[in-house]
């Protein structure tokens, strides 16, 4: 059967309205428009549960924790024992994503909170170990952390970066096809996912 060219596009709205926050994740959000701080989309969100869940994630990186969204959604999609490390250099972005994933239901040993700059978090934890790593942080080190992603991640495992539509990583990453298959994603965050090799 042919279709009909974008009989099938789904449009911003769709993917926005199909995604729905409870209460839990329309506090974290609250919470960060308080602060100034932007949440990914509901979308965005999802998509990061179903990426945790199709690669039965364990261990998950979460560079940037802002008030505990991202993190939520990650959770959600991951293995009951599945632990989130997140890293953020704001105590009160930490304090605030506790709050968040324990109110969720969340026990405090399913996630790891660390202080700190990313760049000199990241060098201390170990190679090959994780299934997921988001990078959602400080835009002028998201390369580095890509970099990072590369040696942190086991085979396979899965690399999302947020609001990588805008420079030159995108197709970076795309260029280095030995060590990610990668895509861009149409979204209003700027999605690029990739799986290590």
């Amino acid at each position: 059967m042919i279709r009909q060219f974008g009989q099938s596009i789904v449009s911003g709205q769709q993917a926005e309205s199909f995604a729905t926050e409870d209460l839990v994740l329309q506090t974290a959000r609250g919470l960060a428009g308080e602060l100034g701080l932007t949440t990914v989309s509901a979308a965005t969100g999802a998509l990061l549960r179903v990426l945790a869940a199709a690669s039965g994630a364990k261990s998950v990186i979460e560079i940037g924790t802002g008030t505990g969204y991202s993190g939520l959604w990650l959770l959600r999609g991951m293995r009951p024992e599945g632990v989130l490390t997140t890293i953020d250099p704001d105590a009160e972005h930490q304090r605030m994503a506790r709050r968040i994933f324990l109110e969720a239901g969340f026990a405090s040993g399913r996630s790891r909170v660390i202080a700190g700059r990313a760049l000199e978090v990241l060098p201390r934890l170990s190679d090959g170990a994780y299934d997921l790593v988001l990078v959602d942080g400080e835009p002028t080190e998201r390369a580095a952390c890509v970099a990072a992603a590369a040696r942190l991640l086991r085979p396979s495992g899965t690399l999302v970066v947020i609001g990588a539509g805008r420079g030159t990583l995108a197709e970076d990453v795309r260029a280095d096809d030995r060590t990610w298959t990668a895509a861009l994603l149409p979204s209003i965050d700027g999605v690029l996912t990739a799986v290590r090799r």
